[in-house]
């Protein structure tokens, strides 16, 4: 009974409300970050330099967005060979992005340069 009293005692409503006061900003805090970080969309980028798609192979999770930039002096595109996207012709610098709504393997290519190829694995 002894120790019900000295348990008591350490955790008196004074001391919960302290310790409310002191953690809670921290809480609310931690649980308004997660909920931001889980409403902000993924985006990957693949580079397109020297005739290669960079990553050839990229993992990503179902909604994240993908972004083509090329960074060669002529244009490339973007084609999945299932018809799924197709980007117009990208000149220097320019950039196409595609959000991946379905899981699944795309297997894309660059229209103006067929032996150009890239997959993306969508989990």
């Amino acid at each position: 009974m002894n120790q019900l009293r000295i348990a008591a005692a350490r955790f008196s409503p004074g001391r919960a409300v302290v310790v409310a006061m002191l953690l809670g900003p921290l809480v609310g805090a931690l649980l308004a970050y997660g909920a931001v970080a889980a409403q902000e969309p993924s985006t990957d980028e693949v580079k397109i330099d020297n005739f290669v798609f960079n990553p050839q192979e990229l993992t990503i999770a179902v909604g994240t967005t993908v972004k083509f930039v090329n960074h060669d002096d002529i244009p490339h595109t973007v084609v999945d060979k299932n018809k799924g996207f197709r980007s117009k012709a990208l000149d220097t610098d320019d950039s196409f992005s595609f959000t991946f709504a379905n899981a699944g393997t795309y297997d894309y290519f660059c229209g103006l340069h067929p032996h150009m190829q890239g997959k993306i694995i969508v989990k």
